[in-house]
């Protein structure tokens, strides 16, 4: 291994471990890392094929990863924050940027268009991060700043099915807008259509055969196939990536596959990132830093101000008003991803000297978000600006899903407890690698997925949390497949009840160590009950049986061990 390679990895941890403690993305860490690597510093890499092959990867990854958080279900229940506040917030922002861009650049109106929107998005990545860290997206706040989020991810679609508009390939504005306006609703529609009657059933075929590899492959075929026949029809293979993402958002595996996906993904947007750093025209940027300085500064302002007063005209509260304009004040990744498409795609919207000065405002934009909120913090604490409040929290979770209970494993007894709580109308989701079991649980209206309940990354996306979720059902039969689950779940949550099926009593000390609240043995149990029937019929009392059976189970069924020869029983 080279020098360089080294040099590169300890600089990448590094900056990843500063910025973190910061409570700064790690995008902006590898952004930083392809700066300092590139051409323009250390010299460790050429900007080569390679590397601009890799960060095309990583543009798919990202756009697939935006596609994956629009889904129809969740569109529907949030319509009017999503298409109300989501809607007037960009266009607010786009509105009060126009005049001032018309008259510092010397842009094309559809130029100065295109970036007064692109600036209006914000960072979906940096700012779910950062409150998930401070705990405020199950807040009512968190909730109307998802809502945006989603909308901004939302109008990616028309602003990518624009470019060929930008490109100047077609002259005809109002009929390209009407255009773009039928073709976006169509891909959304058709890919609720082919979700449901095309991808299931593959997935479907896929997912019974259980296996990983197959799984993941099928999810990188469903990206490159699109993105192959978005290219085909003279549209950017960008919202083949997203369209793939949204196919894969109405599907029961949605979950399991931003699992399953997510260190792939994170694997090669940091790629995109490191590449788009290398990039960078450093010479440009010092030459304008001046520029790049004062053009931050006024996008953070003028965002908060727009964010400010569209919240506080929807009467949002003063300091969740505060809270939503400070934490969506920074540029995205959505215009970086744009502008990088753009300088590949050979179009001129805004010069390429430009472009290098708007992606340098941005990164310096998201990088200014964490220590704003520092600030704001430090001086609510004061008490001496503004008066001590707090957002309110809501009673579910940011997740879609919200149990109470989660169950590992839909077999006959995951079945029996799902029976049970649904009877109690208690909140409860079931997980489950068999395809034919979670198909016959959906259909006789069980809230069962697809999913792996031995992956933590998994659980999460299934709503487990400290907070919210209750207990955990592992209603697996292989030992090994439920000690595992045991162990994921309670390194997500070390303090939430676990409650498991064990076959025998070996199997059932073995889970009670591994932190188990109880872990019944199914032979001894049914033997138990069958006793119980027997006694019963003989004329004891139900008392004195219940007193008999208790004796039996303490202590882990101590009585018992020398009763039991075959320790497979």
């Amino acid at each position: 291994m080279s020098l360089s390679v080294l040099i590169f990895f300890a600089m990448i941890f590094v900056l990843v471990y500063l910025l973190r403690t910061m409570r700064i993305g790690a995008l902006v860490a590898f952004l930083l890392a392809g700066i300092i690597s590139g051409p323009f510093v250390l010299d460790l890499f050429q900007v080569n094929s390679t590397w601009t092959f890799l960060g095309d990867l990583g543009i798919l990854f990202l756009w697939f990863t935006i596609g994956l958080e629009i889904n129809m279900k969740r569109l529907w229940q949030m319509r009017r924050t999503i298409f109300g506040f989501g809607a007037a917030q960009v266009l607010m922002v786009a509105v009060m940027l126009f005049p001032i861009l018309v008259g510092i650049t010397p842009w094309s109106v559809l130029g100065v268009i295109t970036v007064s929107l692109l600036l209006a998005m914000s960072s979906t990545s940096e700012d779910l991060q950062l409150l998930t860290d401070r705990n405020q997206l199950n807040t009512q706040m968190g909730h109307q700043t998802f809502s945006i989020l989603l909308f901004q991810d939302l109008l990616s679609i028309p602003l990518l099915a624009m470019l060929p508009v930008f490109a100047g390939r077609s002259l005809n504005l109002g009929a390209t807008l009407i255009d773009v306006a039928i073709t976006s609703v169509t891909l959304i529609f058709g890919v609720v259509v082919i979700g449901r009657f095309v991808l299931n059933p593959v997935m479907r075929r896929v997912a019974r055969l259980k296996s990983k590899e197959a799984f993941l492959l099928v999810i990188m075929l469903n990206i490159a196939l699109w993105a192959v026949v978005m290219d085909l029809m003279g549209l950017p293979v960008g919202l083949g990536a997203f369209l793939a993402g949204m196919l894969m958002s109405e599907t029961i595996y949605s979950h399991q596959v931003r699992a399953e996906i997510g260190p792939y993904a994170l694997l090669f947007l940091s790629l995109f990132f490191i590449s788009l750093g290398m990039g960078l025209n450093l010479d440009v940027l010092l030459n304008n830093w001046y520029i790049v300085v004062l053009g931050a500064v006024a996008l953070v302002c003028i965002k908060f101000f727009a964010l400010f007063m569209v919240a506080r005209v929807r009467n949002i509260p003063i300091y969740d008003a505060r809270l939503i304009a400070l934490v969506l004040s920074q540029g995205g990744e959505f215009a970086l991803l744009m502008f990088q498409t753009m300088k590949t795609s050979g179009i001129s919207a805004v010069p390429p000297a430009h472009q290098e000065i708007l992606t340098a405002i941005i990164i310096l934009s998201m990088i200014s978000t964490p220590f704003l909120l520092a600030i704001h913090d430090r001086i609510m604490r004061s008490a001496k600006l503004f008066v001590k409040s707090r957002t309110r929290q809501l009673n579910g979770s940011g997740n879609d899903l919200q149990p109470e209970v989660i169950i590992c494993g839909f077999g006959r007894v995951g079945q029996i407890v799902a029976y049970v709580l649904g009877a109690r109308k208690i909140p409860y989701v079931a997980l489950d690698l068999n395809v034919n079991s979670i198909m016959m649980g959906r259909e006789n209206g069980y809230n069962v997925f697809y999913g792996d309940s031995t992956n933590p990354a998994v659980l999460r996306e299934f709503g487990l949390n400290s907070r919210r979720a209750r207990a955990v059902v592992v209603a697996l039969d292989n030992a090994n497949t439920a000690r595992n689950a045991v162990l994921s779940a309670r390194s997500i949550a070390p303090h939430i009840k676990v409650f498991a099926r064990a076959r025998n009593l070996a199997e059932s000390r073995a889970l009670l160590k591994q932190g188990v609240q109880e872990a019944w043995p199914e032979t001894i149990e049914s033997s138990l009950m069958l006793a119980r029937g027997v006694l019963g019929q003989l004329g004891i009392s139900d008392g004195a049986i219940s007193k008999l059976l208790d004796e039996m189970r303490s202590e882990n069924y101590a009585e018992l061990d020398n009763a039991i020869t075959d320790p497979y029983n």
